[in-house]
């Protein structure tokens, strides 16, 4: 078997890039990249297709992962937009690879730990930025089924704070009404997880993170910016709050000196760039080794969100998926097989390769720019 083609096509109104790759036996494999400016040209570009892919076997995948690193050295092999678009090709190589054994991809990856993949709903605010509206949106979101929900609540700062990192008194007491009104209207065994978006010195978000211990969250999600890893381990040491990053590093090297520090309780990668679904193996395997567990991040359409979730099913320390997407229709519809997601969990597929099929009608419908997608 043989790799005949690589085509993208960039998606609209969310930036989703999804990957084609076609084989000399009629099997073609989906898979996803994360979005970002020049993704979809990357997928395509004849540096990355005719060095590593084009005329090789794709059934090896972690060979040709590494031949795709390789082939692309010069243009920063380990992170941003090559890493993503290396990421959604390694999925529909996995695809491939499933169909023509016969097996699901979490066969492939070393058989399930479970049947269902837990999902969290990341909301926003109502119709109000004011704790009650959060209060209502979340018991809303979980009265359709999902037993974890997650909440931005990071206020734009003032000139004066922007750039030092600092939260006001004021910021600080919403965050803690906001928050705890969220946590009084829900269920006792719902859990609440909230992302700051990195913005935080540790001192000023500590002062937040105290305010929390009693609130019994799931976690605090990137609390200071991602490229300090001494500063991560400060808070999390510092604080009962359980604490999540991730989602800005790449590979198992990325996430080498995190985990080797236990500067985070959970971790969080993007598994659509940060390596596809192997590599997403490969940091499982050392969070395991430190009893971290592995919650990733994830913006996906339908076709990412299930080629992780085969992941997340061969992994033991897995916790739960990230979900944005409630109500998109274009999500609940780029799929032949709807409504994946069923009170909070995805079922996973025991069909050949990643278990569902684009559908096309739509995804032409939707699209942005076709880069050999459809040939």
């Amino acid at each position: 078997m043989k790799i005949t083609h690589v085509g993208a096509v960039l998606l609209t109104p969310f930036p989703w890039v999804l990957v084609k790759v076609k084989t000399d036996e009629g099997i073609t494999g989906i898979g996803e990249a994360y979005h970002g400016a020049g993704v979809h040209h990357i997928v395509t570009d004849p540096r990355l297709t005719e060095r590593a892919l084009i005329g090789k076997d794709p059934r090896h995948v972690d060979k040709l992962f590494h031949d795709m690193m390789y082939s692309m050295s010069a243009s920063g092999f380990y992170q941003g937009a090559v890493m993503s678009a290396i990421s959604g090709i390694e999925m529909a190589l996995w695809d491939i690879t499933g169909q023509a054994s016969g097996i699901p991809i979490w066969q492939l990856l070393g058989g399930k730990f479970r049947d269902k993949i837990r999902v969290y709903n990341d909301c926003h605010a109502g119709n109000a930025e004011t704790p009650e509206s959060y209060a209502e949106k979340a018991k809303a979101v979980e009265g359709r089924g999902f037993d974890a929900i997650k909440f931005d609540i990071d206020p734009q700062p003032t000139e004066r704070d922007r750039y030092n990192r600092c939260i006001s008194n004021h910021d600080i007491a919403y965050f803690i009404d906001v928050v705890t009104a969220i946590r009084d209207i829900l269920e006792p065994n719902t859990d609440l997880l909230i992302d700051a978006h990195w913005k935080y010195t540790p001192v000023d978000i500590l002062k937040v993170a105290y305010a929390f211990e009693d609130l019994n969250l799931m976690w605090l999600e990137d609390p200071v910016p991602p490229g300090n890893i001494e500063a991560m381990a400060k808070v999390t040491a510092a604080t009962r709050t359980p604490i999540c990053t991730g989602e800005n590093f790449y590979t198992r090297h990325g996430f080498r000196d995190l985990i080797q520090a236990q500067a985070a309780d959970i971790i969080s990668p993007d598994h659509a760039k940060a390596g596809g679904l192997l590599e997403g193996r490969k940091i499982a395997d050392l969070a395991d080794m430190y009893y971290i567990p592995v919650s990733p991040h994830n913006i996906c359409s339908p076709i990412g969100t299930m080629a992780v979730s085969h992941l997340c099913a061969a992994i033991p320390n897995f916790q739960v998926l990230e979900f944005h997407h409630l109500d998109n229709e274009v999500w609940n519809t780029l799929t032949i097989e709807r409504n994946l997601i069923q009170n909070g969990h995805i079922d996973i597929p025991g069909k050949p390769g990643l278990g569902v099929t684009v559908d096309e009608e739509v995804a032409r419908r939707v699209a942005k720019e076709d880069l050999g997608f459809f040939d």
